[in-house]
Order: structure tokens, then sequence, then C-alpha cells
């Protein structure tokens, strides 16, 4: 029988706030020693009270804005009842009945990413949002052995979950969806979304059925994967282990799963929890939360244009492909600086305004991410301003220096923060463009390499580009490319 799978994606985003979610204690955690990053509230200590956290309620917002939802105007806190030893109080403030963020939805553009490689053609998918709520993070347990290890320092750091509908319909679906969500809390500032170190979890809960039935399948819930990979690859490891379960005439079983990267299998984990397990209940020491317009309005008059909507733009208003609109979309930063060698090399429109941001996007995506990915260096820290780059492409276009030249003096842009033309000026590496010297340059290399002149009259045209290159060896590479290989071809056809 044939099978189609339906997928919704629990999300939990980690929220960058300098303070946890109830306390003052610093939610910046990663790396500090275990247990030091706690007080009475976040441990769950008797009398200790909680105090909303304002920042990582805008927080909440800003992400339900960026999923198109509704906000909610009044709502309230609950307590989610279940014992664990990374929940110190044994129960987790968070939010049901009334979610601070509601019915939005998302776009995402979905690729074939089961070759690795990158292909132009996608499809657009729609996938609904149910909700987008604010909680507090657990600690981190530790298996040793037969003994577990629990570190509270995360324990209180805000956490929004995003729920999404059942609307996915593929590894693939699940992978772009969660990539974007990605991006977007990372535009807003929201959080670092570096999923290996926790920041974004993603649990799909899936189930097959029938193709064509409009009934659900007994559903499964893989929980807390930290890569796009992993949540890629266990959801197309699921819907082949459901697929032979299914067809050998078995029942899938409603249970919770994690994943084995390394054997590359799920694993039973629990039975699944349902709603009424958890006893929500108002939580009787937070007020309710009341949203008015005036405070709306100011968190929605900070929101940044998009990835998606940017990357449309890109594509639109620079005629930039697809690669290159997602390349530099991915991170703001990224985006920003590429604009502003863009605005810096105009003012520009229509056809030429298409060639300068094709010109740019290649210095960016190639020359600029080769040297920081060398270096290890982020775009904030970069000694080359926008108006730098764009200085050294006009240096390129205007032909006073060839192209190896401009990556020559990049690399020292790039290493000492000096203009393109001070660098030109005093290494006299400006391009040799006058025909009588470079005609002299030619007749040396042609006197030089007989055999080889000979070889290519005789039809090895291959040894063009070898003669090409001996002359820009006596040029110190400064020379024209376009003259001199015109003047190459021309003393060769003499020569017949």
């Amino acid at each position: 029988m044939e099978y189609e799978v339906v997928i919704g994606i629990e999300a939990h985003v980690e929220q960058s706030t300098r303070s946890k979610m109830f306390c003052s204690c610093s939610a910046d955690f990663f790396g500090a020693e275990p247990n030091t990053n706690v007080c009475p509230t976040c441990l769950g200590m008797p009398g200790a009270l909680p105090v909303i956290n304002q920042r990582a309620v805008e927080f909440c917002i800003m992400v339900g804005l960026a999923l198109n939802c509704k906000i909610a105007r009044h709502t309230f806190w609950e307590r989610k009842s279940y014992w664990y030893p990374d929940l110190p109080k044994g129960y987790q403030i968070s939010q049901y009945q009334y979610p601070l963020c509601y019915d939005g939805y998302i776009d995402v553009d979905v690729r074939d990413l089961s070759t690795g490689n990158w292909t132009e053609e996608c499809y657009r998918k729609r996938i609904r949002i149910r909700r987008a709520h604010l909680e507090e993070d657990t600690g981190k347990l530790t298996h040793l052995g037969s003994a577990s290890f629990v570190d509270y320092n995360r324990s209180g750091v805000p956490l929004i979950e995003i729920v999404t509908e059942p609307d996915i319909a593929s590894a693939d679906e699940a992978y772009a969806y969660l990539n974007a969500l990605r991006d977007i809390v990372r535009y807003l500032g929201v959080s670092t979304g570096d999923m290996e170190k926790g920041a974004l979890r993603g649990e799909p809960n899936m189930s097959l059925r029938p193709k064509g039935s409009d009934t659900f399948g007994t559903k499964v819930e893989i929980k807390n994967l930290n890569s796009l990979r992993a949540v890629r690859d266990s959801i197309a490891y699921e819907i082949k282990r459901q697929t032979r379960v299914l067809d050998e005439g078995g029942q899938i079983k409603q249970v919770t799963l994690g994943w084995d990267d390394v054997r590359g299998v799920t694993v039973v984990q629990r039975e699944k929890e349902e709603a009424h397990d958890y006893r929500y209940f108002p939580e009787p020491d937070l007020p309710p939360l009341v949203i008015n317009d005036a405070w709306l309005e100011s968190i929605r008059a900070r929101m940044p244009e998009l990835p998606l909507a940017k990357q449309d733009r890109f594509m639109r208003d620079f005629g930039l492909s697809g690669y290159d609109a997602v390349v530099l979309t991915r991170d703001r930063a990224t985006a920003e600086y590429f604009e502003r060698v863009v605005a810096a090399l105009g003012p520009a429109e229509g056809e030429r305004l298409k060639a300068v941001a094709k010109s740019a996007a290649n210095w960016v995506t190639g020359e600029l991410f080769r040297l920081m990915s060398a270096a290890g260096a982020e775009i904030h820290t970069l000694n080359v301003t926008p108006v730098q780059l764009a200085d050294l492409i006009r240096l390129v276009d205007d032909k006073t220096i060839n192209l190896n030249t401009a990556r020559q003096v990049f690399e020292e842009m790039f290493a000492t923060g000096q203009d393109a033309r001070a660098i030109v000026q005093s290494k006299g590496l400006a391009q040799v463009s006058d025909e009588a010297a470079l005609a002299r340059v030619v007749e040396d290399v042609l006197t030089a390499h007989p055999q080889q002149v000979q070889s290519y009259l005789a039809g090895n045209e291959k040894l063009f580009q070898f003669l090409t290159g001996q002359a820009m060896k006596l040029t110190k590479g400064k020379a024209n490319p376009q003259v001199l290989q015109a003047l190459l071809k021309a003393a060769l056809e003499r020569r017949r």
C-alpha cells in the first residue's frame, strides 16, 4: 500500500534575553559551571515568587508577528504539572488555554535536499501556526552509566514554544520549515537559533495514513532534535519504519522517540503524555498579561524586513538568482552589508542596477566569504567596510586593475583595513593597458617558446592559455587580460 506522511512540529526557541523568564539570574548560561547560575526562584524554593520578564514577552510577540499570528490582548499563565529531575518546582509555568500568539502561518521555500546539492527548483509551501506561547525552560540532565546529573543553569530561561498544524508532508518540508524559523528568530535578534547548543529544538509529531485518506494515523513524537539534518533524517527513517510495520500487518504505538544519530535509528523513550496528564491550572503567583494597543504597535514598529520577503525583493529588484538571494539573506548582517555595497556603487537602475548587484553578490559570496571562513571572522567585525569594497569593485570596472590583482588587493584590505586605491598606488599594481608595451611582452613570450608556438599553430589551441600565462607572468599580473589576449591572438595569426 502507498502511504503519505502527516507532520506537525513543536519547536522550542530559547530566547537571548539578559535574564531568565521569572527571575533576575543571567540567561547566558552556556559554558558556566553547573548550578552556579541559579537562585531560589528558578530552583523552585518554597516562598520564592516569580516576576514576568517584559523583554521576553516582547520577543514572543515579535515572533508571533513574524509568523502572521493574532496576538492575544489578554492572557494568563498556567502550571503544567509533571515531575522530572530537571524541573525543580515539579511544574512548568507555561500557557495552554490562551496562548500569547495564535492562528498564524509561515511561507517557506522547499527544495529537494536528498542529494545535498543546490537546485533552483523549489515550491513555496504555507504552513499554519496553531500557537506560539511563552514558558520557562528546564534544567539539563546528563546520564553517565547508572548515574544521572542535573544542571539547573538553564532552568527558567525564557522559551517560546511554536506549534504548527499538521501541514508538513515530507522530511524536506520539515527541514525547510525549521530552517526558515531559525532564520527568522536570528533576524529578530530573539535567539541565536543554534540547534547544537539547544537554542532551537525541533520535535516532529508524525503519522502515516493510506494515500488519499483524510483520517490521521497513530502519532509518534521525536524529541529534542538538535540539527536540521537530524530532523530530516529521523523523519525519513520513521517513514520507512512505519511503512514496514503497516505493510506487515502491525500497529504503530503512540510513543515518544529519541534519535540515535550514530546508528541512524529512532529509539523509544516513553509513552506519550496527553494534555490532561499535565493537569493545567492557572498560575496563582502571576497576574494576567494584558497587551494594550500602544505596546503592541511599538513592538510592530521594530519589526525588520524578514528573510523570505528580502529574498524575493533581491530577486525582483536586483535580478539575483535564487541561490544568490538565499545565501545573501540567510544572515541579516550579511544582507545589510551587501545592500550597502550596492548603494555605494550607485546610483543605478534597470539593467545597470542588476549588473552592479551581481558584481557585489559575487564579491560578498565569493572572496569575502572565503576570507571570513579562513579567519573565522563574523561580518560585523570586518576591517573592510561596504564603501571600501565598492571602491575596489569600481577599480576593476574601470580597468585600473584586473580581477586577479583585485583579489590580492582585497586580501590586504581584509587584513589591514586599508583602502584599495592606497594599496594599488603604494605597490604599483595599476593595470597595464598600453598596447605598445604589451605588444613587446607578447613578442618576448613568442620568441622564448617557439615549440609551443608551432604546436599551437598546428592545432593545439589549449596552448593559448599557457602563452597568456607566460605574458601575465612577465607583467607581474598587471596586464589588461582583454588587451593582452587580443594582441597575442593577432601575433600568432601573423605567424601562420
